[in-house]
């Protein structure tokens, strides 16, 4: 089994000040893609370049203490992409690709932190040309290989991924054209994108249960109103291959849980 990991850290050095280090110790994963590491190269450097067995590889934002995403593999990969745009997106720090090819296969691990536009107009904006662009390479990359994608998207797709969705839908996050770019994303008809929503796969009707994100307001985490925003999704090929999810809540490394997912191949 190959034990795939996401979590967004809200900041790498906040979080390992809060334990993440010695659970992903115990917990043992093959490979853990993390968003939001908030910190520079120069930061990183003799620190958190690795996680234990797990190396890392990196993208930073060129704004300080902003974005920035890794992978960290017990694997060595065939290639790194670093970036996926060559522009406004990439200078945010919010694409890296690990790809493990064999003469057989063709695959890639993706860690990705789409925008948030909670924060105003222009970033609402943003993230929208965000997603323009993310969709025809994600189609591209499909039709050349096998891949799974994880990561902080910053949507919650249907009304059983957040708590309180009759007042939110027409807040950033769960507005109509945000869903309906994960409903096209995950259209398996032939007119969509045709990729899987790899935990929904396996849990199609968890509400409670399902959140990955809780707001630093109003005690959200102790009344459990969260949003499902954590996502795998897989290729239809190895999104068939999870077996097991968990969204682990014993402990908390940030306002985000990580969900981790088993899948039944190896590299």
């Amino acid at each position: 089994m190959f034990k795939l990991t996401s979590l967004n850290l809200n900041g790498i050095r906040s979080a390992a000040t809060k334990g993440v280090e010695a659970w992903l110790a115990k917990a043992n994963p093959d490979c853990i893609c993390v968003q939001e590491i908030k910190a520079q190269e120069t930061d990183m450097a003799g620190r958190f370049e690795a996680f234990g067995p797990l190396k890392g590889h990196f993208q930073f934002a060129e704004k300080k203490g902003y974005s920035g995403v890794g992978v960290y593999s017990r694997h060595e990969p065939s290639d790194v992409r670093i970036g996926w745009d060559d522009g406004e997106f990439d200078a945010e720090g919010r694409y890296v690709e690990l790809r493990f090819d064999t003469p057989s296969a063709k695959r890639s691990i993706i860690s990705c932190y789409f925008p948030s536009g909670s924060s105003g107009e222009e970033r609402q904006v943003a993230k929208f040309r965000f997603l323009a662009g993310f969709y025809p390479h994600l189609l591209r990359l499909k039709e050349q290989r096998e891949f799974i994608l994880c990561g902080d998207v910053n949507i919650a797709h249907q009304e059983a991924d957040l708590k309180n969705w009759k007042s939110n839908q027409k807040n950033s996050g769960f507005l109509p054209e945000e869903r309906a770019w994960m409903t096209q994303l995950l259209d398996s008809s032939g007119k969509g994108g045709g990729m899987v929503d790899v935990y929904r796969y396996l849990h199609p009707d968890t509400t409670d249960t399902c959140y990955t994100w809780w707001s630093q307001r109003g005690q959200a985490y102790a009344k459990n109103v969260g949003w499902r925003l954590d996502y795998h999704l897989a290729t239809p090929a190895l999104g068939a291959l999870a077996r097991q999810a968990e969204i682990y809540k014993d402990e908390k490394f940030s306002d985000h849980a990580p969900i981790t997912i088993e899948y039944d191949w190896k590299l």
